[in-house]
């Protein structure tokens, strides 16, 4: 039987041939924007092809036209972050808001009803709340912990249950780090769907990255990134990205070419260049923001603290943690006992931690959601999702967990 490499070891060549580049070990940029056919029927074939007049044939390959349908760099990349989530194909984008809104406008039109879950990030939020209703779109939230039947009652309220054509969810759910159950959430799919058209389901797993959390096992239908946060991983770049079947990929490819929200070359080289280390980065965050949560946890300041690894096993949400998580990831997220000023007074008092937005990179971040990420959501909805004046949201790095910890309790000392 042949050896199968992990994906780690793949990060660093598959989909590269050094031949095609004059030897080099690590695929160049490609910085062109045109790229030359060998025949005019060769162009034909590749723009039928980019532009959906018709199906890809039997191992036919989609040749390089212009790089905004395509690029070396982009390919490439795309082809290794399939190997992570065991996706048919992959989309990179130029932000994470942008795949996610090629998403939201692909599938849905207007009278179509969006179920979403909340808390969610600030800017999707705003696009959902904001941008979807003046195109016609009806929408409807749901909070952690409803049951399937709750929500059900509440896609029925809308009197748009029939035209439920796409559900949204961010779990772990920023910055809150609750779970959203995938199990029901595609029951509840499936339920509205029929054989004649499904009701499409898509997760946002940029809390979780590639590494910890895998939902097209789950049956969801696309597993969207901000590629800026883990994969990206150094504060460097902006980008994202959307995996899930060949079939539906087409669409989602299509409508990038004609929106142009396509990431470039220098994005995707160093996005590779990213992927190598992908997983020894996130396992040593893990590792230090398991000891701060801990830390925290014990601290007579800190009146509570949200993180995966500390979800009591005996329950409801430590079964979906069990059942769709492999790991507790480098979230954490805490109160400080007081209101904005103590959570303020803590803020600027920090001295190796960054107060910053973003997450997921090399360095240790800090923010203040209410009056940051998260200023846009609605202010009865931030309190009843737990997005408070004294919440904190830590995004760890991969610092000496010894340093991180004295740079929150001296901190702290300010509160």
């Amino acid at each position: 039987m042949a050896h199968q490499l992990k994906p780690e070891s793949l990060m660093m060549t598959y989909g590269y041939k050094p031949e095609w580049s004059e030897g080099a070990v690590k695929c160049p940029i490609f910085q062109t924007s045109t790229f030359v056919f060998k025949t005019a029927e060769e162009g034909k074939a590749f723009f039928e092809v980019a532009y959906g007049k018709r199906e890809r044939l039997p191992n036919e390959e989609l040749g390089l036209i212009y790089s905004r349908i395509n690029n070396p760099d982009l390919e490439i990349l795309e082809n290794r972050l399939c190997l992570w989530d065991g996706a048919e194909d992959c989309a990179v984008f130029e932000s994470g808001m942008s795949a996610i809104t090629t998403v939201l406008l692909e599938f849905l039109k207007p009278g179509d009803l969006l179920l979403y879950s909340n808390p969610l990030y600030g800017g999707t939020d705003h696009f959902i709340h904001h941008f979807l209703p003046r195109i016609g779109v009806h929408i409807v939230g749901f909070k952690p912990g409803m049951k399937q039947q709750e929500i059900m009652e509440k896609i029925e309220k809308t009197g748009h249950a029939d035209r439920l054509k796409l559900i949204f969810i961010e779990t772990p759910a920023n910055p809150t780090n609750d779970l959203i159950d995938m199990v029901m959430c595609k029951n509840i799919a499936d339920h509205y769907g029929n054989k004649d058209e499904k009701v499409l389901f898509a997760v946002d797993n940029t809390y979780m990255g590639p590494l910890w959390q895998h939902p097209l096992k789950h049956g969801t239908d696309f597993v969207v990134y901000s590629a800026t946060k883990y994969i990206g991983g150094h504060s460097d770049i902006i980008a994202g990205a959307v995996l899930g079947s060949r079939e539906l990929m087409v669409r989602i490819k299509t409508l990038r070419t004609f929106l142009g929200n396509m990431a470039g070359p220098w994005t995707g080289w160093l996005l590779m260049r990213s992927l190598e280390t992908l997983k020894v980065r996130m396992e040593q965050q893990q590792r230090n923001a398991v000891k701060v949560a801990d830390f925290l946890n014990d601290h007579p300041k800190v009146e509570s603290v949200n993180y995966l690894g500390l979800i009591p096993e005996r329950s409801p949400e430590y079964a979906i943690f069990k059942n769709q998580c492999s790991g507790t990831g480098a979230m954490v997220s805490f109160t400080v006992r007081g209101g904005e000023p103590e959570a303020f007074r803590f803020l600027n008092a920090l001295k190796l931690i960054k107060l910053a937005v973003s997450l997921g990179s090399t360095e240790s971040l800090a923010e203040h959601p209410k009056t940051m990420t998260h200023t846009d959501v609605d202010e009865v909805q931030m309190q009843e999702i737990g997005i408070t004046d004294s919440l904190i949201r830590l995004s760890i790095g991969v610092e000496n967990h010894k340093d991180i910890i004295w740079d929150i309790e001296q901190a702290l000392e300010a509160v």
